[in-house]
Order: C-alpha cells, then structure tokens, then sequence
C-alpha cells in the first residue's frame, strides 16, 4: 500500500497517508486562494480513515469555511495543511507533503478557473491515469 507523508512548516503537524491519493486536482475559488495566499491550490483526498496524525501537534487547528468543510492549519506555524470534510474526507494540500513532486499527486483537473485573475495561466497536464 501506498504511504505519503507530509506537514507543516515547523513539523509541529505531521501526516501519513496511506492508498491512493483521489482526486488530484487544483483549484483556484477564493476560498482556496484565501486558505493558502496563493492563486491556485493544487489538492488530493483521502477517506478520513487512511489519515493519520503523526506530529507532534496531533490533529491540526480547523476552522470551519462553509458547510461541509473545516479548513485545516498548523496552530503553530499557520501552515495550511489542507480540508477536513464532513464526508468524511480530508482533502491534503499537495504542497504539504514532503514529496509533492510524485505522479498520484499531480493535478489532472481544475476548478473554479474563473476565480483566477485573468493574468494567471493554470494548464493540467494528462498524465494518462
């Protein structure tokens, strides 16, 4: 089985998720651009179950952002770490993990391409999953 870990800036949170990474995409609405300070977000989600809190801090700080949906940060550092859904889903952010460069992480669509500003180009690549 597949195991991915990541964390925050200060490693006050950490996280070991295991299988396959679902839904691999980025996403640029004004809540992801707000959550992280960056344009786009780029995401993947696991089921609650195949998360684990491995830091220090245990669980990160949530704040809940809209129906459904907390998101998740270091309370340390302020790192974002990425959703915990009422799904149950936690949606991680790529860029949290310690190896974001791997394949099952790569987008391979995007949301929300409206809510980008106009000057900003996002392009998915198909990576043939």
């Amino acid at each position: 089985m597949k195991i991915l870990e990541g964390g925050c800036l200060c490693g006050h949170i950490r996280f070991r998720a295991t299988g396959e990474p679902g839904f691999p995409h980025s996403c640029s609405c004004s809540m992801c651009r707000k959550h992280t300070g960056a344009l786009t977000a780029a995401w993947v989600e696991y089921p609650k179950d195949h998360v684990e809190w491995t830091g220090p801090g245990g669980a990160p700080k949530s704040y809940r952002s809209s129906p459904g949906s907390s998101r998740a940060f270091c309370g340390e550092c302020g790192s974002s770490i990425g959703a915990i859904d009422d799904a149950p889903v936690i949606a991680l952010l790529t860029g949290a993990f310690d190896k974001p460069h791997l394949a099952p992480l790569i987008p391979q669509s995007h949301s929300y391409v409206g809510g980008r500003p106009k000057w900003w180009t996002v392009t998915v690549e198909k990576t043939g999953k």
